[in-house]
């Protein structure tokens, strides 16, 4: 698909191409220098300076009236806001739309494939995670008084050494 794209972007670039050079060659007749004197070379300049001159004037003109344009376009839009500024606007509502109705309101009729997506989830019983981890529920003050001093210290070290298997 994106190798298509690149074909008919490319075309479009040299029918662009091809366009141009046919418009140019259409308005601009091509320049018959040889032969001629000085004086009819200083004509030439300066009908062809004429010319630029003209053109020239047209850009400006329709750059100023560019310029004019966008600045009524942005006034435009800061009275728009002004003027939606004054409305108090509803507050919104949450939707709650399925992934099928979100679909079928995206691709219309193309959609005909039904998504659920809790079909494909993994069930977990609460049962087998709560065995998994066992609770041991006893005074938390023996176990203060028993870890306390170089005692409990070297019960805890005791104990990381046992389950290792040393």
């Amino acid at each position: 698909m994106l190798a298509k794209a690149k074909e008919e972007w490319d075309q479009e670039i040299v029918d662009k191409q091809s366009e141009k050079e046919r418009y140019l060659s259409e308005r601009i007749t091509p320049l018959h220098t040889s032969g001629l004197s000085l004086s009819q070379l200083q004509d030439l300049c300066r009908e062809l300076h004429e010319k630029v001159e003209i053109v020239d004037e047209e850009r400006y003109d329709i750059e100023a009236k560019c310029n004019h344009n966008t600045r009524e376009i942005k006034d435009l839009k800061i009275k728009v806001l002004d003027l939606r500024g004054k409305f108090k606007r509803p507050p919104l509502r949450r939707v709650r739309v399925s992934a099928d109705a979100m679909l079928r309101a995206l691709l219309g009729s193309k959609h005909k494939v039904s998504m659920d997506l809790r079909a494909n989830l993994k069930s977990v019983k609460k049962e087998d995670t709560e065995k998994e981890r066992p609770v041991e529920v006893g005074d938390w003050r023996k176990n203060v008084e028993a870890m306390s001093g170089m005692e409990g210290r070297k019960k805890m070290f005791d104990a990381a050494k046992s389950p290792t298997g040393q």
